[in-house]
C-alpha cells in the first residue's frame, strides 16, 4: 500500500479546551484515547493512501487545565494516554498569563522537519491559532501538502492556506468514529436520486411507510403545481400520526430521505418546494443565492456567516434548543438531528451551518450541553452576542446602523418554526 509520509504537531492545550467547550465528553474521548482517532486519521486520505507517521509531538502545558463544572482537568492527566499512542511529549510551561510557547516550538520543529531525510510530504498542524499562518505559508513554498485541525473559529487567513481543514464538528467526528464528510450542502435544486446521497435509500416495509407511500403518491400524481414541503409533511404527520412516522422518518433520517426513497417519476425538490419536472413548471427564482443586506454580505465574508434567510435563523434556534431539551448532548448527533427536523419544515439547511450556530452559542454563553438546556431564545442572545463579539476582535468597521442590521437579521421573530406549517 502506498504511504503519504507525515507529521503531527498537536498544540494539545488550544485543541483540547475549545473541544470542550464544543462538547465536554466527547473532548475526555479525544485526550483518553488518542490511538484511536489516530488511526482513523491515518486512514483517512483523500488519494486513498495511507498516513505513516515519521512525527507525533503532543505540546503540553503540565500545569495547564479547563475547568469543568467544579472540577478541574488537568492537561498532565493525559500524557500517559498519548505517549502510549506513540507521540513525544514535549512540556510547554507557561511563559505569562496567556502564552505557553507552543506555537514557538511547533513552528521551529515542523521547520527542523523540512530539512530532514526522509523528508515529510505532509504536516498536520493541530492548533487553531492563527499564528500558524506563516508556517503554513513556508510549508506551501516547501511544496508540501497541510491539514489544519482546528476546534476554534480560526482565521480564514490561516484556514485557507491548508490544502484540507477539520474544524471542530470534523474533528469530534473522526473522535466518535463518524463520518467526518460534512459538507451536505443539498443546492438549492435537487433531483429525486441525488439529495446529497449518492446511492439509492433501502425500502421499507412497515405498513406506516406503505401508508406514507400511498398518500405522498396520490398528493403527488394529484398536485397541478409544485407542493409546499412543509405543508405535505404536517398534512403526514396529521394522517399517519407521529408515533407511526417516528423521529426519523421511517429509519430513514429526515422527511427529505423518506420522499427520495419513494423513487417518484420526475420527482424535484427546491428549499421548500417538490414537483414533477415533466409536469409542473419549475418554480422561479429556484437557483437564486440568498439576498441579503450589504452589512450581511460583508459579515458572510468575513466570518463565513450562513446565507440563511432572515425567517430561518429562529427556525435553527428552535431546532437546537428542542434537540437539547430531549437529548443527551452529542454534536455530531445534534448537527444531524437538527438538520433533519429542519428538513421536515421545508428549510434545507446543512449540518455545517447548524454546526457554525451551535459553536457560536456555546461560545457566546449557551452550550447545548449545559443544565438545565438553553431555551430557542437564549442560543439565538448567545450566537448573536458571539457573532458581535467577532466583528468587534476583527477590527472592521461595521458602523451602529451596520450592526443594527446584523441584530435585526439573525433575531427574527421567533413563532416562525410555529408558523412555518400553516404556510400554503
Amino acid at each position: 500500500m502506498q504511504h503519504i509520509r507525515t507529521a503531527l504537531y498537536l498544540d494539545f492545550d488550544n485543541v483540547f479546551s475549545g473541544l470542550c467547550e464544543l462538547d465536554p465528553l466527547a473532548a475526555e474521548r479525544f485526550a483518553t484515547d488518542p490511538g484511536v482517532w489516530l488511526q482513523r486519521l491515518s486512514e483517512i486520505v483523500e488519494s486513498g493512501a495511507q498516513r505513516r507517521w515519521l512525527v507525533l509531538r503532543c505540546y503540553l502545558n503540565p500545569s495547564g487545565y479547563v475547568p469543568m463544572g467544579t472540577e478541574r482537568k488537568y492537561f498532565s492527566r493525559y500524557r500517559t494516554a498519548f505517549v502510549r499512542a506513540g507521540f513525544e511529549i514535549v512540556d510547554c510551561p507557561r511563559y505569562n498569563a496567556t502564552k505557553n510557547g507552543a506555537d514557538i516550538r511547533v513552528v521551529v520543529d515542523a521547520i527542523d522537519a523540512l530539512s530532514t531525510v526522509p523528508g515529510c510530504e505532509e504536516f498536520i498542524i493541530a492548533s487553531g491559532d492563527s499564528d500558524m499562518t506563516p508556517l503554513l505559508q513556508r510549508l506551501r513554498r516547501a511544496d508540501r501538502r497541510t491539514l489544519v485541525m482546528s476546534p476554534l473559529d480560526a482565521a480564514e487567513a490561516y484556514t485557507s492556506i491548508a490544502d484540507q481543514v477539520l474544524d471542530g464538528h470534523q474533528i469530534l467526528a473522526l473522535v466518535q468514529g463518524e463520518s467526518i464528510d460534512l459538507d451536505d450542502e443539498s443546492g438549492e435544486t435537487t433531483e429525486s436520486n441525488g439529495i446529497g446521497y449518492p446511492e439509492p435509500l433501502p425500502a421499507h416495509s412497515s405498513d406506516a411507510y406503505e401508508h406514507f407511500r400511498k398518500i405522498v403518491s396520490k398528493v403527488y400524481a394529484d398536485a397541478v403545481e409544485p407542493l409546499n414541503l412543509a405543508s405535505l409533511a404536517q398534512q403526514l404527520r396529521t394522517q399517519l400520526g407521529s408515533d407511526a412516522i417516528g423521529r426519523d422518518w421511517f429509519g430513514f433520517g429526515g422527511f427529505a430521505r423518506a420522499l427520495s426513497s419513494l423513487d417518484l417519476p420526475g420527482m424535484t425538490m427546491s428549499q421548500h418546494l417538490l414537483w414533477d419536472e415533466n409536469r409542473h413548471q419549475a418554480p422561479e427564482g429556484g437557483t437564486h443565492k440568498v439576498l441579503v443586506p450589504e452589512p450581511i454580505e460583508r459579515l458572510c465574508d468575513l466570518i463565513n456567516l450562513p446565507r440563511l434567510p432572515q425567517e430561518w435563523w429562529p427556525a435553527v434556534y428552535g431546532a437546537l434548543s428542542d434537540y437539547a431539551s430531549e437529548h443527551t448532548f452529542n454534536m455530531t448527533e445534534c448537527t444531524a438531528w437538527s438538520r433533519d427536523r429542519l428538513s421536515d419544515y421545508g428549510l434545507r439547511v446543512s449540518r455545517r451551518h447548524i454546526g457554525f450556530v451551535l459553536n457560536g452559542a456555546a461560545r457566546g454563553g449557551s452550550p447545548l450541553h449545559r443544565t438545565p438546556p438553553p431555551t430557542a431564545e437564549e442560543i439565538g442572545e448567545a450566537f448573536v452576542r458571539n457573532v458581535l463579539e467577532r466583528i468587534d476582535s476583527s477590527e472592521t468597521v461595521f458602523s451602529e446602523d451596520d450592526l443594527d442590521v446584523v441584530r435585526e437579521w439573525l433575531d427574527a421573530p421567533v413563532d416562525y418554526v410555529a408558523n412555518v406549517s400553516e404556510q400554503e
